[in-house]
């Protein structure tokens, strides 16, 4: 992602934000820590954590781009570091990182259990039985992975961000906003990518939580920060689609879109336009969309959440909807899928059964807009049969 020459310099002052404009830095960390790996690898090519930090160093980036090809990268790093030192514990570590960012939850999972029990107090291995469990529906097992880091490591960031997406999962608005705040506190200045994400974050919590006001400047913080950066356009673009502002957001989806090219990003431009009454590229875009879509629905990093919503809300056809979500659940048993398919299910005409399984969802606690509306709606259709 390209860098621009404005940032907003972020404080906290009383648990508030404040901007200020400054300059930013020609490269992005991950850039950084790219070209200082392979300056140490030049000069010594044999020595394997090297290649870890190279590794690390791709996957973040992949982050900050939403460029999958970063992670293939980050893979052959660490098939070096390997050969160099068969069995060494960061180059596993990292590799679960990959898995997870590759949507791989249960092998993560698989792989990350092991050096837990290799290296039990090893914080990072926590948060990363901490992500698997959580997208698995696991969330029992991810608060304890959670409380095992912030007990080794009190004040974590890791642990921190971790445990307030606990709590947002779990209905605690506040309280997430709390431990967000926290972590970006705790996060240095230089940054800036961490730091507009968590802003992103944090735009969400607000935005989750009525307060459009606080979530518009989150979002805009993000932007200044790291101009154009995927995940805060997104967050932007949901703070004017509330505001009823629908040509803003188709904007700035398309360029979220532009940026990162990825099908789920399709799906909301597509639902923007909708919004807008821009009803032939809608349709156009939902076209593309799912031709993009099915390509990539039966790997890990899918679009199937999304697809699953088309079906369902645009193209009425429900029972396509119902299938693709049979065919996650056997993925993954968190609240997002299982809304999916409750929704699916009611889109089928199954009220009872969908709301049996919304009835399990809410029991998380969530406060999440979308699975509320789609809880209405089912509880409606029940009660009106």
């Amino acid at each position: 992602m390209n860098r621009a020459t404005l940032l907003c310099l972020i404080t906290a002052v009383s648990g508030s934000l404040a901007f200020s404009e400054g300059a930013s830095p020609a490269q992005t960390p991950a850039e950084v820590s790219i070209q200082k790996a392979l300056g140490q690898i030049a000069k010594q090519p044999d020595h394997a954590p090297y290649y870890n930090g190279l590794a690390t160093a791709y996957a973040r980036r992949a982050r900050e781009t939403s460029d999958v090809a970063f992670y293939q990268k980050a893979e052959d790093s660490l098939t070096k570091s390997i050969a160099l030192a068969p069995d060494n514990f960061e180059a596993l570590k990292v590799r679960v990182w990959l898995m997870l960012g590759r949507h791989e939850f249960q092998k993560a999972l698989d792989a990350a259990t092991p050096l837990n029990r290799r290296v039990p107090d090893d914080v990072t291995v926590y948060g990363y039985l901490a992500d698997a469990n959580a997208e698995l529906g696991n969330y029992s097992a991810a608060v304890d992975a959670i409380q095992w880091m912030l007990n080794i490591r009190p004040g974590n960031v890791a642990g921190l961000t971790r445990a307030a997406y606990q709590r947002e999962l779990h209905g605690d608005l506040s309280g997430a906003m709390e431990l967000m705040q926290m972590a970006y506190d705790s996060t240095p200045y230089q940054e800036f990518e961490d730091r507009a994400w968590l802003l992103t974050q944090m735009s969400h919590l607000a935005l989750v939580g009525g307060d459009l006001r606080k979530a518009e400047r989150l979002a805009a913080g993000a932007l200044g920060l790291f101009p154009r950066y995927h995940y805060a356009l997104a967050a932007l673009a949901q703070v004017r689609t509330s505001q009823g502002h629908y040509d803003e957001a188709v904007d700035l989806q398309e360029q979220r879109y532009k940026v990162a090219p990825h099908a789920e990003n399709l799906f909301s431009l597509a639902e923007a336009l909708k919004r807008a009454g821009r009803d032939q590229e809608a349709k156009q875009a939902f076209a593309e969309f799912e031709r993009q879509s099915l390509k990539e629905s039966h790997i890990g990093d899918n679009s199937n959440h999304e697809l699953m919503a088309y079906y369902a809300d645009y193209a009425k056809q429900p029972a396509k909807a119902l299938a693709l979500a049979q065919q996650e659940l056997k993925r993954r048993q968190d609240i997002m899928t299982m809304d999916g398919y409750a929704w699916a299910l009611a889109a089928s005409g199954d009220y009872a059964q969908a709301s049996a399984e919304m009835q399990k969802i809410l029991a998380v606690g969530t406060k999440d807009p979308k699975i509320r509306e789609h809880a209405k709606v089912i509880s409606e259709r029940v009660i009106s049969r």
